[in-house]
């Protein structure tokens, strides 16, 4: 199973690394039975070398698996030197990485990597609050949320944050929202997605919600939390999507010229509370 952004949709998907070096969140089973490892130039090359005949008609590349960034820079340079000589038309490359190696790279590094093709990180905050972070295990602190997003901007790459709607359950939902909207000013990325939690069977974080420490909001209280998440939300130029299949409420807009009239909208929809307003329950999906 290979998982990629849904900005990814028409790319073509290159597995550099097996699994996640993490592999710890509560909530995230898209690794699990996985072992981590990079793949060896020799196994990637032989994947693009076979895509190949078909490079003047790829325009993206996507990077997988988890955090594909953890490649050693050497090795990395390499793999998007031989992607820009075989795949003549590509345009762009994404990737995923987590905020440790981010800050891994120097600001040098990741200018190299820009230059050969790297045009996007998408980074997974989930949630500004310190406690939730701690809560789900995420292998980073705010800080270095913030340090790592600002590094990525300065070097030219586009940044793509994730956050999960419903992640710090009712206790800190409200509080969950309004942090991460602070946040992600500070990290003022160039795209926002937002997600609701979906509830993977096996992950600790279904252990919790059957034990009772973790009761999630319902479909108006995660509405409200993206609510409270765009208010707080002042970033420069962004693109903020809640169009993802897991979600209640879709929404695809520019930030911050459509941020009133987004609010408006949600505030509508949490007025009405009428359920033909939301995606129904069976087009749901991770």
């Amino acid at each position: 199973m290979i998982y990629r952004p849904p900005s990814e949709a028409e790319s073509l998907i290159l597995q550099v690394t097996v699994g996640c070096s993490y592999n710890r969140c509560t909530f995230c089973s898209a690794y699990q039975g996985k072992s981590f490892r990079i793949k060896s130039f020799e196994e990637v090359k032989e994947d693009i070398d076979e895509v190949s005949p078909y490079g003047s008609r790829i325009q993206k590349v996507f990077l997988a698996d988890g955090d594909a960034l953890a490649i050693p820079q050497e090795d990395l340079l390499r793999i998007l030197e031989y992607l820009k000589k075989r795949v003549t038309g590509l345009e762009r490359v994404g990737i995923y990485a987590n905020a440790k190696d981010i800050l891994k790279k120097d600001l040098e590094e990741l200018k190299t990597l820009k230059d050969l093709g790297l045009g996007i990180i998408y980074l997974g905050l989930e949630s500004g609050h310190r406690e939730v972070l701690k809560r789900i295990k995420k292998n980073a602190t705010i800080d270095q949320m913030i340090r790592a997003s600002k590094r990525v901007k300065e070097s030219g790459i586009l940044l793509s944050v994730t956050v999960l709607l419903g992640i710090g359950g009712l206790e800190y939902s409200q509080a969950h929202a309004e942090e991460t909207g602070k946040v992600l000013s500070e990290m003022d990325p160039d795209f926002v997605g937002a997600l609701s939690l979906m509830v993977v069977p096996g992950t600790p974080i279904e252990k919790e919600i059957q034990s009772g420490k973790l009761i999630l909001p319902d479909p108006y209280g995660l509405i409200q939390e993206l609510e409270t998440m765009i208010e707080n939300c002042n970033v420069t130029k962004c693109f903020f999507a809640s169009n993802h299949a897991s979600n209640y409420l879709p929404l695809r807009i520019k930030l911050p010229e459509e941020k009133e009239a987004a609010l408006k909208r949600i505030r509508e929809v949490l007025r009405r509370k009428d359920p033909a307003l939301l995606r129904p329950e069976y087009l749901r999906a991770l």
